[in-house]
């Protein structure tokens, strides 16, 4: 029986997973899990991608002594990047996309321009934005080739360097609608054109053989060979796998749907929520509302708003001490009183490590609420505003992309929260359809299949997942006023009230609301502010040479602009 490994480098862990696929089903196992964290070095924060090359051998080393291997895929964030020599080694260790080294660039292009040709949401994380922070400097000029996190290791696992179109897609750098390099985006910016030559590869490309520390072929008994047909069947030594590379083009190739409009919700400590489409949405309204369109597997575009998840779940457990189980803590929230206080997950006090009980609190009282009276209550808080946030974010994608979507799929490791999803389900207001939970590895191990032969489409990759992890039905419940009057509470202080709903309000009602203004006299040891150089939201600020916006709720994840990262041309 095949048996494929999925190498994953998420933003707090790594984890090495084995997936055994009978034809049917697959099964799925974790062999070894690692600490993925950044590595700070006097000016700034780094990717420790020595340590993880290592503990990732290690990994397949174990799945390779219990079973003979077919092959091996990695995936990981989008955005960051190594820069590699003429030969391909690396010249310095990646800089990690938290550290805020990209502040102050200078825009050189139209934001609403380059939006309609890549589709990525502008912002000082992107690889784009950190190019620029590099222009000028030696290790730009001596750099060769430009590798995304997956493309990194896939070369080290393998020696043959590529660049996989969903993890390029995440660069601000690729053309949204061709999948080939945006050349003219390139130029203007005044980036090498030759860090980006390497050929673009689709998932599910077979590469070569996975190569041994010493740089020979090996794997499985170190053997080198390479007998079997061109689909891999019989061959001694593994073979690396270019799957969808980036995590979230993984998570969605494994939804668990038949047809239609995907609405899905990735849980995570950041969420992504949105849309499975054809085509990109790339219009001024899409890009106000912080909406990417990033590439997924057999050409689909996801259609996606990043969003705060359970990293406040995470430091609320964090201030408490960590000795009750996230279940535990979510057990006790399910029993306390409904309909109580609400948050903006996306506020700027809620998107850092912090005291997140005494921010909840201190938001609470700044809009005129009574704070949650203990953790019960805080954690019921947390899970009715992340579900309310999942729900405006659902129906700013259908409305924008002029698709209605009759059941959400929730994926992640919350999906396995019948208290998390029973809530999604009552505030939207519509099914919900819960699992796989390890959809980025189900995700990496089919494509790993497709690249076998195994499995010949993606309509057919969703059977497999449908079939291995049979979806969790979740109904609405039927007493929906009550909802839908805390769904209205929460656009009233998120400031959408008078947004869109899908049906009577055309976009421009739902950036020109301005939400209430947060209290500016809550103590910064409970409610850190927002750094000088941004624009709350309320405020009106230059977003380019062609416009000024008012900041509201649908501006993205954080609730501001960063006026001084992307000031006017």
């Amino acid at each position: 029986m095949p048996v494929y490994v999925a190498v994953d480098l998420g933003p707090e862990n790594g984890r090495v997973l084995t997936g055994e696929f009978d034809g049917e089903r697959l099964s799925v196992r974790e062999v070894h899990r690692f600490a993925n964290r950044p590595v700070r070095v006097l000016d700034g924060l780094y990717w420790d991608v020595l340590g993880l090359l290592t503990q990732a051998r290690g990994g397949i080393a174990l799945a390779a002594a219990r079973d003979r291997l077919t092959s091996v895929g990695v995936t990981a964030w989008g955005g960051d990047f190594a820069l590699l020599d003429r030969d391909g080694r690396l010249l310095a260790n990646p800089r990690h996309h938290r550290d805020p080294y990209t502040s102050g660039l200078a825009g050189l292009v139209s934001w609403q321009d380059h939006y309609e040709l890549t589709g990525v949401h502008p912002g000082p994380g992107t690889t784009a934005c950190q190019l620029l922070a590099h222009a000028g400097s030696p290790l730009l000029d001596a750099a060769d080739h430009l590798a995304m996190m997956p493309d990194l290791f896939t070369l080290w696992l393998s020696g043959e360097m590529l660049s996989e179109r969903t993890i390029a897609s995440t660069s601000q750098l690729l053309d949204v609608r061709t999948g080939r390099w945006a050349n003219s985006i390139v130029t203007r910016l005044g980036l090498p054109r030759h860090l980006l030559a390497d050929r673009l590869t689709e998932p599910g490309t077979v590469v070569g053989p996975l190569r041994g520390e010493s740089g020979d072929s090996g794997g499985n008994g170190g053997s080198g060979r390479r007998g079997g047909d061109r689909n891999g069947r019989g061959r001694a030594t593994p073979m690396v796998v270019a799957v969808a590379g980036h995590d979230a083009a993984s998570v969605a190739a494994a939804l668990p749907v038949s047809s239609g409009s995907v609405g899905y919700v990735s849980f995570g400590p950041r969420s992504l929520a949105g849309l499975e489409l054809d085509a990109p949405v790339t219009s001024r309204e899409a890009r106000l509302a912080g909406f990417t369109n990033e590439g997924g597997v057999m050409g689909t575009v996801r259609f996606t708003r990043t969003l705060n998840g359970l990293l406040l779940l995470q430091e609320c457990r964090r201030a408490w001490g960590a000795r009750t189980s996230y279940a535990d803590l979510v057990a006790e929230a399910t029993a306390a009183p409904a309909f109580g206080p609400l948050i903006d997950p996306g506020h700027p006090w809620f998107l850092e490590p912090g005291d997140m009980p005494a921010r909840i609190g201190a938001y609470c009282r700044s809009t005129g609420q009574a704070p949650p009276a203990g953790r019960a209550q805080t954690v019921r808080c947390v899970l009715e505003s992340l579900a309310c946030s999942y729900r405006w974010a659902l129906e700013q994608a259908e409305f924008l992309s002029d698709r209605r979507v009759e059941a959400v799929h929730l994926v992640g490791s919350a999906a396995s929260s019948d208290t998390l999803c029973r809530l999604v389900a009552d505030f939207a207001g519509r099914p919900v359809l819960a699992g796989p939970v390890e959809a980025t590895a189900v995700g990496n191990l089919l494509v790993q299949a497709m690249a076998e032969g195994r499995i010949g489409s993606l309509t057919e990759l969703r059977e497999v997942v449908r079939r291995s992890f049979r979806p969790r039905p979740f109904s609405p419940s039927g007493q929906r006023e009550a909802y839908e009057i805390a769904y209205s509470r929460y656009r009233r202080l998120t400031g959408t009230e008078g947004g869109w709903n899908g049906t009577e309000h055309g976009p421009a009602a739902g950036y020109r609301m301005r939400p209430a203004r947060h209290a500016a006299s809550v103590p910064p040891v409970t409610a850190p502010a927002a750094p000088a150089s941004m624009g709350l939201a309320g405020d009106r600020v230059t977003a380019g040479a062609d416009e000024e916006v008012e900041i509201g709720s649908p501006v993205g994840l954080h609730h501001v602009v960063d006026v001084e990262a992307f000031p006017a041309p």
